[in-house]
């Protein structure tokens, strides 16, 4: 009899013990494992531009350590709103992400009337790197400096080309305008490289275009840079003076590459793959071409992403403002 109570009472243990057993289940065996599937990674621009050269760099590294793909996706259209807009819709379950110009989220909102997904719907993950947008011009413009350019405009018709309509490069060269008293006509393109390519054949007189992509052509002659958006010089073209330090004090336009996630990701996920992605940039070699090409690694926290794009789009609502910027 008492084996049997013995018995009744080990079983008794064993059945209230298991809720406990459970519970000390470590978090790999209680949660599917991430990723378990290749990740993709949606950038809003055509292949070519600082966006694109950046993930690529970083995404070598970045898939050793995660041990699964990274699929880059080039989504154009919109200044950036179309391939945004794709991601705000996503599943957040961390297989989804978005590599954006901080102009998406900082500017796009003031400008666009539609932009086909709400603000709220993403989450900042990290500013990887900080970058200017440079002044370039075709050799056969006859101009080598901001001054010259502000003469020559103010007396003859000329166009400048941007990635599009209200990204890093138009809003700077409108900021500009207004600051300097001159206008030229904004020939938008579907990103910086192509772009480029019709400043370089002449078919615009100038471009106000992201560093990384012109850097080779200003290094080849076969475009001329007259000044750089930034509070700082390029470290690839430190003989390129700022728009500040060429007559114009009051003028910065400083911008950044940016990850984000479906609103939801949980937040492990998040924490994970900003880690990682900072990983990926700050190695040496990487970090490296990233100066080269004028970008340089900054890399931190969801939360300082958030006050920076915050700030800036304070601060750019104010620019649009002023200059009566607006999209359809």
């Amino acid at each position: 009899m008492m084996i049997k109570n013995a018995s009744r009472r080990q079983l008794a243990a064993l059945v209230l013990g298991l809720p406990l057993a459970l519970a000390a289940v470590t978090p790999s065996q209680a949660q599917p494992a991430w990723p378990d599937k290749p990740l993709k990674v949606v950038l809003p621009y055509p292949p070519g531009g600082p966006s694109d050269i950046v993930m690529r760099l970083a995404a070598e590294k970045m898939q050793a350590v995660l041990k699964q793909p990274i699929v880059i996706e080039n989504k154009p259209g919109a200044g950036g709103n179309l391939g945004t807009a794709e991601v705000a819709r996503a599943t957040p379950d961390g297989h989804t992400w978005l590599w954006i110009t901080d102009t998406v989220m900082t500017v796009n909102p003031h400008v666009y009337k539609n932009l086909g997904f709400k603000p709220e719907a993403l989450i900042p993950v990290t500013v990887g790197t900080a970058f200017n947008q440079t002044l370039v011009c075709n050799p056969a413009v006859g101009v080598k400096t901001l001054a010259e350019l502000v003469t020559k405009a103010k007396t003859s018709k000329l166009a400048y080309a941007s990635g599009g309509a209200g990204v890093p490069g138009h809003l700077a060269m409108e900021l500009l305008q207004s600051m300097a008293g001159f206008d030229m006509t904004h020939v938008p393109y579907k990103g910086p490289a192509p772009a480029m390519q019709d400043v370089i054949a002449g078919q615009v007189a100038c471009g106000f275009l992201a560093g990384p992509t012109v850097l080779p052509q200003v290094r080849a002659g076969r475009l001329v840079a007259l000044a750089v958006s930034g509070s700082r010089r390029s470290p690839a073209l430190p003989e390129v003076p700022t728009v500040a330090e060429a007559g114009y004090p009051a003028y910065v336009a400083d911008f950044t590459l940016v990850m984000m996630a479906p609103r939801g990701t949980p937040e492990p996920i998040v924490a994970r793959m900003r880690q990682v992605m900072s990983d990926a940039l700050k190695t040496p070699d990487v970090s490296e071409k990233l100066r080269a090409g004028d970008q340089i690694v900054l890399a931190g926290t969801p939360a300082e992403a958030a006050a920076m794009l915050a700030a800036d789009s304070r601060k750019w609502g104010e620019v649009v403002r002023r200059i009566q910027l607006g999209l359809d």
